[in-house]
């Protein structure tokens, strides 16, 4: 295990986190599982059933400096909340973050840096970063390689040799989960090693957003050997999706068309966004859907109300009594409900772990879009400036290390939501 420098090694430690002692001592006594730096003595996460948790396959090295990015407080499988607030509700997930979108703050989570499986809210890291990289107006032709999807997976309908404006791709991706869409959007932003390429920037991504604990092998979120992620490391990624305008409307839209292909004697059709919390829950902004056999079902919302915004990420959720989107609502009331300056860590900022300029560069809030949201700040309210606390900083130093064909037409996609399907 590569050994991480003393300045990124604090950098992994709470920098500069103003929070009260009480605030980040939940879950700071013991060690789980024999496990050297792991605190979790934290209260259990209330998971009503708990389920079985499905750790991904084959499971990544334990690394406490990676699980303690953002505050010592997060690095537990337990419950870690602020002091004196009402309890969270409980949920099947088996584990979850709620963070406020603008200033950063995490205002709770369960188990926020254990590693899950993301199924189909991988596709938000294509996302993060493909954005940039691709205009959205350019005009490209789907291969039979974009549509070498899983049969019975999730896919929007596009046709090999149709010819769609990466706008269009982008509308599939994010309303019908399409695999084919993050196939030819892996490929596209990929350069030479087209598909593998685009896989390779998704993981350099991540690390650049701070996400240590994200490994991608497919561009879609189907399952490979070796593809994990985080609560924690899904909320850097989606922040960094809402810092792209495009990506604002287009995981906010609830209906678009797929244009027709004359030359294929393809006719256009609609296809709706499965984001449920879109037409049920007031002030909801969007996010991603996520279900396949190993993962369950996994799900990244975000929503504003009186000028706040919070973002919420769970994994590992089941659906006996509530579906993912409907878990991730209750978690939104229940930050909402909190004190504005009610936090227990923070999400780490882009570039800061690796010491890059953080691109686009701007505040928080900025970066996040809050300039555009009326009633928000447009500086960063919660600047995590200041000395840090001390939170056992050596023994985290000590054990710290970096981590590292179907082609499915559109009258066969099933429903996003329906909890049914192999990758979706």
């Amino acid at each position: 295990m590569r050994v991480l420098p003393a300045a990124l090694a604090t950098a992994l430690l709470v920098p500069a986190l103003n929070l009260p002692t009480a605030a980040v001592a939940v879950g700071r006594t013991t060690v789980r599982g024999g496990r050297a730096g792991l605190p979790a003595a934290a209260p259990p996460c209330p998971n009503v059933p708990a389920p079985a948790t499905r750790p991904p396959q084959p499971p990544p090295p334990d690394d406490a400096a990676a699980r303690a990015v953002g505050g010592a407080a997060l690095a537990t499988a337990g419950l870690a909340v602020p002091p004196a607030v009402a309890a969270p509700p409980a949920v099947t997930a088996t584990s979850w973050v709620v963070a406020d979108l603008d200033s950063g703050a995490v205002l709770g989570g369960c188990g926020p840096h254990e590693y899950g499986v993301p199924a189909s809210v991988q596709k938000l890291l294509l996302a993060a970063t493909m954005l940039p990289r691709l205009d959205p107006q350019r005009e490209v032709t789907v291969t039979a390689e974009d549509l070498a999807i899983e049969p019975g997976s999730s896919a929007v309908g596009l046709a090999e040799g149709g010819h769609y404006r990466i706008e269009t791709i982008w509308l599939g991706l994010l309303l019908k989960s399409g695999n084919e869409a993050a196939n030819a959007l892996a490929r596209l932003g990929g350069g030479p090693d087209g598909q593998a390429g685009g896989i390779r920037a998704m993981n350099e991504e991540a690390r650049q957003l701070g996400a240590l604990q994200t490994h991608a092998v497919t561009p879609s979120g189907l399952d490979g050997p070796g593809q994990f992620t985080s609560a924690y490391d899904l909320a850097l990624i989606a922040r960094a999706c809402f810092a792209d305008p495009n990506f604002r409307r287009w995981t906010a839209t609830r209906t678009a068309e797929i244009p027709g292909q004359p030359a294929l004697r393809e006719k256009p059709f609609q296809i709706q966004n499965d984001n449920q919390l879109l037409y049920r829950y007031p002030g909801a902004l969007g996010g991603k859907t996520g279900f396949t056999d190993l993962a369950r079902h996994t799900y990244v919302g975000a929503a504003q109300r009186n000028g706040r915004r919070l973002l919420v990420t769970l994994l590992g959720a089941e659906i006996p009594t509530q579906r993912g989107w409907e878990q991730g609502a209750a978690l939104l009331d229940w930050g909402f409900s909190l004190p504005g300056d009610a936090a227990v860590g923070r999400l780490v900022r882009p570039g800061e772990l690796t010491g890059a300029s953080p691109s686009p560069s701007g505040p928080a809030s900025a970066l996040a879009g809050g300039e555009r949201l009326r009633g928000a700040p447009t500086t960063d309210p919660t600047p995590w400036s200041g000395p840090a606390p001390a939170l056992g900083v050596g023994a985290l130093l000590v054990a710290g290390g970096a981590v590292l064909l179907a082609r499915r037409r559109r009258h066969a996609v099933r429903a996003h939501t329906s909890g049914t399907g192999r990758g979706r």
